[in-house]
């Protein structure tokens, strides 16, 4: 029976994909050795250990919307999910090499957006948890099943950088906000009668200067 363990080599964004992608080189490692495995169908929760790294004044500040204030820290800083993916692994013996693509968004919504926007610097720590299941060849050639259990865990620690430059490349100087569809009629709305050319100039328009400045 296979005993699989897993493990991130490494991460890039992938440029040039339909939308934002960080594709994790998985090295599968299976410790009965010669085994034939035919395929693996596995499954991927990514959470984002936010207790495993320190935060900057200006980290904490970006955090706000998060965790709260810095001195709740102790009660709030937790754990968050970040996503679920799957891929199908073809044939191996012994390990193997394959890509596990992470669609990535922009919107301001997700949690893991806010993370990741606040960082300034460092790493980001993962916690990568499989499941699935393998299928191989047993002792008479005959195909056997077998599940991965939750226990199979790997840890990561992704350069924000990676983050950031990817967003950069598909989003240079913009951002994502996702309205309710009643509250962005009222801004269209507004828009039309004043006759104001551009998203940017509604917000500059309906903020407080003092909130548009920052202080």
């Amino acid at each position: 029976m296979p005993e699989l363990s897993f493990k991130v080599e490494e991460a890039a964004s992938i440029p040039f994909a339909a939308a934002p992608t960080i594709a994790f080189k998985l090295r599968i490692v299976n410790a009965n050795a010669g085994e034939s495995i035919h395929t693996v169908a596995l499954r991927c929760q990514i959470q984002i250990d936010a207790t495993r790294r320190r935060y900057t004044a200006e980290e904490q500040q970006g955090m706000l919307d998060l965790f709260g204030e810095p001195e709740r820290w102790s009660r709030t800083l937790r754990s968050l999910l970040w996503t679920h993916v799957s891929v199908v692994v073809p044939a191996f013996v012994d390990d193997t090499l394959t890509d596990l693509l992470i669609p990535c968004t922009f919107d301001f919504n997700v949690a893991a957006t806010k993370y990741f926007a606040g960082l300034i610097g460092g790493d980001i720590p993962l916690r990568l948890m499989f499941s699935g299941t393998v299928f191989y060849a047993g002792e008479d050639g005959a195909l056997q099943v077998s599940p991965i259990s939750w226990e199979q865990e790997a840890t990561f620690k992704l350069p924000q950088a990676v983050w950031r430059e990817m967003m950069d490349s598909y989003y240079p100087n913009s951002a994502w906000l996702n309205l309710r569809r009643d509250a962005f009629e009222r801004l269209f709305q507004y828009k039309m009668q004043h006759g104001i050319p551009t998203w940017e100039q509604v917000l500059e328009k309906v903020l407080p200067v003092e909130e548009t400045v920052g202080s």
